[in-house]
Order: C-alpha cells, then structure tokens, then sequence
C-alpha cells in the first residue's frame, strides 16, 4: 500500500491511497477422493435409465464440473488426483490442465472395503511436498477432500507451524444415528482444516443425498484461496426465496412527456 498526496490549490484534503496491481497465483489444486465403501452409497438423484446415482459417481461430475469452469476462468491452473482409503493413493500424480486427466484418474477409481480408519497425515506430508515445488514456480497448492464416512473420524498428526497448502473439505454423510455419528466426524475434519491451512480453507457437507447440493458447494470451491472471503461471510449463491421483487412501472409511475407529431 502507498500514499500519494493529492494535487491541490486550497491546501486542504487528505492523501489519497492506491493499492499497487498484484496477479493471483495459478492453482495446483490436488483432489483427493474418498473409497470408503460409503461412497457406493446411493444419492436421491437418478441416471436418465433410472438408476440411483452413487456418492462416488456425484464425485465425479462435480470434479468435471469444477475443472472444466476453473480452467475457463485460468487455463493455467493444473490439477491431479489420488483417492484415500486407509491412507492415500496416488490415481493421477502429474500436475495437469488437460480434462482427461481427470477421465483418466477415475479409471483407476477401486473401492477399499478394508477402508476403517482414515489417517490423513500421509496425504499432508504429499500436500506440504508438492507445496514447495508450486511454490517454487510461483504456484499454490490446494487440496479439495471429498470426504463420505459417517462414522469414522479422520486423524493426523502435523504440526501447527506447517502451513504450506490450502485444505478444503467437502463431506456427504448419512443422516445421525445409532451407527453414525457425522457431527463428530465434521468436527474433526474442521479441527484438520484449521490446523494445516494456508488461507481461508471452506468446509461443506450435506447429508440430503441430492446431487444438486454437492454441485452448489463444488461451485463456491472455484473461488480462489487469495481472493477469499470468511466462510461465515459467504452469501451465496441467492436464496430466490430472498431476492426482491422486481418494481414494474405503470404509464402512471412514468413520466409523461409531450411527443411532437413533427
């Protein structure tokens, strides 16, 4: 930030204020998708044959929907993709801004039914690594969690003065019960979030099984993590409950001015 002084006859005024022109950094934006068994959990959504959508196939289409709308706003963002089962594994290790990256990774999509316990520590040491590389080419790293178990709580150990990447977490769960305990779950991946994020990391979840909602949050993860807002501040997208009415005016709310019939 710097001051400059105004140009002025009367001697009076303050000095005027501008902020110097800075570039946002290009993106390497590391999904991570999770192949718990839950992720073959049906959503409420259905195919155009009529078949359920499972949480995994959502996924997908929510990657696609993301990258194919990130690389239009920046073709030089790059993304890659690894799956979490017990801990992480790499689908699509290089950094890339093609979409058939992204294609290419899910093909390597198997689920893990020995799944159990989620150790996000590995995925953070991966994360911090390919950080630094980003950094060195004037880069940031994010990694977006896809996150789908409804009662098993994530774990790591990493320490507070490590923040290299930013973390953002999507979480699809199962309604609260008896086997399920979500809210435990979110509150742990909140307590990651805080703890190894760079910038504002933005967390979701929705246990509605509608495939229109995993869309909204893939949406508002396009924003950039230098550009941020808090997430207590986010105010969209627009309630259409909420939108004002649209004022119509009448002949008799309009001015009337005389028209020459020259």
């Amino acid at each position: 930030m710097e001051s400059r002084e105004p140009h002025t006859t009367s001697g009076g005024g303050g000095g005027r204020y501008t902020l110097p022109p800075s570039r946002l950094q290009p993106e390497d934006i590391l999904f991570c998708i999770d192949v718990d068994p839950e992720c073959l959990i049906e959503m409420k959504n259905t195919s155009v044959t009529g078949r359920p959508f499972t949480r995994l196939e959502s996924i997908k289409q929510g990657i696609l929907l993301f990258v194919h709308a990130k690389l239009a706003v920046n073709q030089d963002h790059r993304f890659a993709y690894c799956a979490l089962g017990k801990s992480p594994f790499w689908l699509k290790k290089e950094f890339s801004s093609e979409v058939d990256s992204a294609i290419a990774a899910f093909r390597g999509i198997t689920v893990d039914s020995s799944a159990g316990h989620a150790d996000l520590t590995h995925l953070f040491k991966v994360a911090n690594h390919e950080a630094k590389k980003s950094r060195a080419q004037n880069r940031i790293l994010r990694v977006i969690l896809l996150y789908c178990r409804s009662s098993v709580a994530p774990h790591h150990q990493w320490p507070i003065s490590q923040k290299l990447f930013t973390f953002d977490v999507v979480y699809l769960h199962d309604k609260p019960g008896p086997d399920n305990c979500p809210q435990k779950v979110y509150d742990g991946l909140v307590d990651a979030l805080e703890q190894v994020s760079e910038y504002e990391g933005y967390i979701f979840e929705s246990g509605q099984g509608l495939t229109r909602v995993l869309f909204r949050h893939m949406c508002v993860l396009l924003s950039h993590p230098q550009q941020r807002c808090g997430q207590d501040d986010i105010d969209i997208p627009k309630s259409l409950t909420k939108k004002p009415p649209v004022v119509d005016l009448t002949p008799s709310d309009q001015e009337c001015v005389p028209v020459s019939s020259q």
